[in-house]
């Protein structure tokens, strides 16, 4: 594997990062999942200005959106991949103690890819099961979960929780108690036909496939909302589903052993996949 350094490639091996370096010691970064199709990466653009929004709230400096989509496309070509999942992680640099991040003058940037196909189709046939944790979504930053922060230490915890291998994700709650998101992915449900995602003020990070998702149903029809909803919601609805890069759609069918309908993928999760492998498609050319 070729890894892209700070300008440069390196085999894996070579690929080191100073123990001083503040995504080492504090978690003090930014990164971002992007997947790429048939050689091209889908909804670059989305990802890179999110990644911008959120280093000008950390007051971080990062490359310009151009040379950062230069290192990911560069990326993928050196491992002769064309069918894969990228991680861009940045981080504000290194310098020795005490605790200075103004003093932080070269920042670190990582760019690897691994071959990704997409998951299983059983699991968008048959859908996924979740359970709702105790471990609440919070914000590390204070300033919104939508800084897609290297502090990830409470979805590790609610990963840890709930161990159980037949788990696909781990659903958690606001800080106040109402839904919010899994560990690595956006969650939607319909309920009497009106599909509802949990609100920014539920300190979800607001995920690209998220947006592209709503704005699709939109499209068809469907009247979204985006509110607050207690955990009995979802448990209660007629379908559901997940969102993020890497599983683009998948239905979820089971939540703290009960099912979710009728217990099969809906007819609205199925729409929508179909819809936004649509529009993947249409921009890979």
């Amino acid at each position: 594997m070729w890894i892209y350094l700070n300008d440069r490639f390196v085999s894996e091996e070579e690929a080191k990062v100073s123990v001083f370096d503040y995504g080492f010691l504090y978690g003090d970064g930014l990164f971002e999942t992007l997947r790429a199709y048939k050689g091209q990466i889908f909804a670059l653009s989305q990802h890179l200005r999110r990644l911008s929004d959120s280093a000008l709230r950390l007051h971080m400096s990062i490359p310009s959106p151009k040379q950062l989509a230069l290192g990911l496309n560069e990326t993928l070509q050196r491992n002769v991949l064309k069918e894969a999942i990228l991680r861009l992680t940045i981080t504000r640099g290194e310098h020795q103690f005490p605790l200075r991040p103004d003093l932080c003058k070269k920042r670190t940037v990582v760019i690897t890819a691994r071959p990704f196909v997409g998951l299983h189709p059983n699991l968008h046939q048959q859908g996924v099961s979740a359970d709702i944790v105790s471990i609440p979504r919070s914000s590390a930053t204070g300033k919104g979960a939508s800084v897609k922060s290297l502090n990830f230490l409470n979805n590790i915890l609610a990963k840890l929780e709930k161990k159980e291998e037949d788990l696909f994700e781990r659903i958690l709650l606001s800080a106040e108690g109402y839904l919010s998101e899994g560990t690595v992915s956006n969650l939607f449900f319909i309920d009497q036909g009106i599909l509802k995602t949990p609100s920014p003020k539920t300190s979800i990070l607001e995920g690209v496939t998220r947006s592209i998702v709503i704005d699709l149903a939109k499209k068809e029809g469907i009247t979204v909302e985006e509110g607050c909803y207690l955990p009995q919601s979802l448990i209660n609805a007629e379908e559901a589903f997940l969102t993020n890069t890497g599983i683009e759609l998948l239905p979820l069918t089971r939540v703290n052993g009960h099912k979710i309908g009728s217990g099969i993928p809906g007819k609205t999760s199925q729409l929508l996949h179909q819809k936004l492998r649509n529009k993947i498609f249409e921009k890979i050319k």
